[in-house]
Protein backbone atom coordinates (compact mmCIF):
# COMPACT_ATOMS: atom_id res chain seq x y z
CA UNK A 1 0.00 0.00 0.00
CA UNK A 2 2.90 2.25 1.22
CA UNK A 3 4.70 1.92 -1.77
CA UNK A 4 1.49 2.32 -4.27
CA UNK A 5 1.09 5.66 -3.03
CA UNK A 6 4.78 6.63 -3.48
CA UNK A 7 4.79 5.48 -7.20
CA UNK A 8 0.69 6.95 -7.42
CA UNK A 9 2.11 10.20 -6.32
CA UNK A 10 5.43 10.25 -8.46
CA UNK A 11 2.80 9.47 -11.41
CA UNK A 12 1.06 13.00 -10.64
CA UNK A 13 4.44 14.90 -10.37
CA UNK A 14 5.36 13.44 -13.55
CA UNK A 15 1.86 15.39 -15.21
CA UNK A 16 3.36 17.75 -13.65
CA UNK A 17 1.28 18.16 -10.43
CA UNK A 18 2.33 18.38 -6.98
CA UNK A 19 1.49 15.14 -4.12
CA UNK A 20 2.13 14.20 -1.43
CA UNK A 21 2.10 10.57 0.16
CA UNK A 22 2.09 9.53 3.54
CA UNK A 23 1.64 5.72 5.65
CA UNK A 24 0.08 4.71 9.00
CA UNK A 25 1.21 1.89 10.34
CA UNK A 26 -0.93 -0.29 12.99
CA UNK A 27 0.44 -2.53 15.40
CA UNK A 28 4.15 -3.79 14.19
CA UNK A 29 3.33 -7.02 13.30
CA UNK A 30 3.48 -8.93 10.15
CA UNK A 31 -0.70 -8.77 8.24
CA UNK A 32 -1.41 -5.54 10.37
CA UNK A 33 -3.42 -3.11 8.40
CA UNK A 34 -1.74 -0.66 6.92
CA UNK A 35 -3.26 2.88 5.39
CA UNK A 36 -1.43 5.01 3.07
CA UNK A 37 -3.03 9.07 2.21
CA UNK A 38 -2.06 10.86 -0.86
CA UNK A 39 -2.72 14.39 -1.19
CA UNK A 40 -2.54 15.56 -5.24
CA UNK A 41 -3.16 19.41 -6.55
CA UNK A 42 -2.32 22.00 -8.93
CA UNK A 43 -0.24 24.04 -6.19
CA UNK A 44 1.65 22.82 -3.90
CA UNK A 45 0.33 20.79 -0.80
CA UNK A 46 1.06 21.72 2.89
CA UNK A 47 -1.07 19.78 4.57
CA UNK A 48 0.71 16.73 6.22
CA UNK A 49 -2.14 15.34 8.52
CA UNK A 50 -4.56 12.21 7.47
CA UNK A 51 -6.85 13.15 5.35
CA UNK A 52 -10.45 12.70 7.43
CA UNK A 53 -12.76 13.41 4.05
CA UNK A 54 -11.61 11.81 1.12
CA UNK A 55 -12.31 12.44 -1.95
CA UNK A 56 -11.55 8.69 -2.93
CA UNK A 57 -11.22 5.40 -0.98
CA UNK A 58 -9.28 2.43 -2.00
CA UNK A 59 -9.45 -0.99 -0.23
CA UNK A 60 -6.43 -3.73 -1.79
CA UNK A 61 -7.62 -5.70 1.10
CA UNK A 62 -10.58 -8.13 0.12
CA UNK A 63 -11.61 -9.19 3.95
CA UNK A 64 -11.52 -5.38 4.86
CA UNK A 65 -13.55 -4.10 1.69
CA UNK A 66 -16.47 -5.59 2.99
CA UNK A 67 -16.68 -3.19 5.91
CA UNK A 68 -18.90 -0.22 5.55
CA UNK A 69 -16.34 1.07 7.66
CA UNK A 70 -13.87 2.33 4.85
CA UNK A 71 -16.76 4.38 3.68
CA UNK A 72 -16.62 6.79 6.89
CA UNK A 73 -15.96 10.47 5.70
CA UNK A 74 -16.18 9.98 2.44
CA UNK A 75 -17.35 13.24 0.76
CA UNK A 76 -21.13 13.44 -0.87
CA UNK A 77 -19.55 12.95 -4.12
CA UNK A 78 -17.16 10.05 -3.06
CA UNK A 79 -15.11 7.19 -5.55
CA UNK A 80 -14.67 3.58 -3.87
CA UNK A 81 -12.32 1.39 -5.57
CA UNK A 82 -12.24 -1.75 -3.88
CA UNK A 83 -10.63 -4.88 -4.50
CA UNK A 84 -13.01 -8.12 -4.45
CA UNK A 85 -14.01 -10.99 -6.28
CA UNK A 86 -17.80 -9.06 -5.72
CA UNK A 87 -19.22 -8.30 -8.74
CA UNK A 88 -21.39 -5.23 -6.59
CA UNK A 89 -22.03 -4.02 -2.86
CA UNK A 90 -24.58 -5.42 -0.71
CA UNK A 91 -25.21 -1.82 0.26
CA UNK A 92 -24.36 1.27 -1.49
CA UNK A 93 -23.61 3.96 1.17
CA UNK A 94 -25.07 7.53 0.46
CA UNK A 95 -22.14 9.39 -0.17
CA UNK A 96 -20.56 6.78 -2.78
CA UNK A 97 -21.49 8.30 -5.94
CA UNK A 98 -18.53 5.99 -8.39
CA UNK A 99 -17.49 2.59 -7.66
CA UNK A 100 -14.82 0.18 -9.18
CA UNK A 101 -15.09 -3.18 -8.47
CA UNK A 102 -12.04 -5.69 -9.81
CA UNK A 103 -10.54 -8.58 -7.98
CA UNK A 104 -6.70 -7.63 -8.41
CA UNK A 105 -5.53 -10.53 -6.43
CA UNK A 106 -6.40 -13.07 -9.25
CA UNK A 107 -5.23 -10.58 -11.81
CA UNK A 108 -1.69 -10.34 -9.31
CA UNK A 109 -1.64 -14.26 -9.04
CA UNK A 110 -1.71 -14.40 -12.65
CA UNK A 111 0.37 -11.95 -13.65
CA UNK A 112 3.00 -11.86 -11.29
CA UNK A 113 2.39 -15.12 -9.47
CA UNK A 114 1.20 -13.67 -6.10
CA UNK A 115 -1.26 -11.33 -4.68
CA UNK A 116 0.36 -8.37 -4.67
CA UNK A 117 -2.24 -6.07 -5.83
CA UNK A 118 -0.43 -2.81 -5.66
CA UNK A 119 -0.05 -2.00 -9.29
CA UNK A 120 -2.90 -3.55 -10.33
CA UNK A 121 -4.63 -0.72 -8.07
CA UNK A 122 -2.93 1.92 -9.67
CA UNK A 123 -4.18 1.59 -12.89
CA UNK A 124 -7.45 0.80 -11.82
CA UNK A 125 -7.38 4.65 -9.97
CA UNK A 126 -5.87 5.51 -13.14
CA UNK A 127 -9.36 4.54 -14.96
CA UNK A 128 -11.94 5.19 -12.30
CA UNK A 129 -10.97 8.56 -11.22
CA UNK A 130 -9.07 10.24 -14.15
CA UNK A 131 -7.09 11.91 -12.25
CA UNK A 132 -4.12 10.40 -13.95
CA UNK A 133 -2.76 9.27 -17.19
CA UNK A 134 -2.15 5.47 -17.66
CA UNK A 135 1.00 6.37 -19.37
CA UNK A 136 2.43 8.23 -16.00
CA UNK A 137 1.08 5.39 -13.92
CA UNK A 138 3.23 2.98 -16.04
CA UNK A 139 6.13 5.20 -16.25
CA UNK A 140 6.41 5.54 -12.06
CA UNK A 141 6.84 1.54 -11.86
CA UNK A 142 10.41 2.61 -12.86
CA UNK A 143 11.48 3.79 -9.35
CA UNK A 144 10.68 0.15 -7.80
CA UNK A 145 10.78 -2.25 -10.81
CA UNK A 146 13.40 -3.48 -13.41
CA UNK A 147 13.82 -6.12 -16.10
CA UNK A 148 11.07 -9.17 -15.94
CA UNK A 149 9.62 -7.84 -12.61
CA UNK A 150 8.73 -4.73 -14.58
CA UNK A 151 6.88 -6.00 -17.66
CA UNK A 152 5.04 -7.90 -15.48
CA UNK A 153 3.47 -5.31 -13.05
CA UNK A 154 3.37 -2.79 -16.16
CA UNK A 155 0.89 -5.77 -17.76
CA UNK A 156 -0.65 -5.86 -14.32
CA UNK A 157 -1.36 -2.00 -14.55
CA UNK A 158 -2.69 -1.98 -17.49
CA UNK A 159 -4.96 -5.58 -16.77
CA UNK A 160 -6.65 -3.25 -13.85
CA UNK A 161 -7.01 -0.43 -16.20
CA UNK A 162 -8.70 -2.45 -19.14
CA UNK A 163 -10.88 -4.58 -16.71
CA UNK A 164 -12.05 -3.18 -13.75
CA UNK A 165 -16.38 -2.71 -13.74
CA UNK A 166 -17.42 0.74 -13.05
CA UNK A 167 -20.79 2.24 -11.21
CA UNK A 168 -21.97 4.98 -10.59
CA UNK A 169 -24.89 6.22 -8.52
CA UNK A 170 -28.06 7.84 -10.88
Amino acid sequence: MVMGAEMLAYAFVLEGKYASSFPTFGAERRGAPVAAFLRCDDKPIRETHQIYDPDCVMCLDPFIGRSQEIFKGLKGDGIAIINTPKQKLETWPDALKVLGLIDASALAIHEIGRAIVNTCMLGVIARVTGWVKLESVLSSLDMNFEGSLLKKNQDLVRRGYETVAISAKE
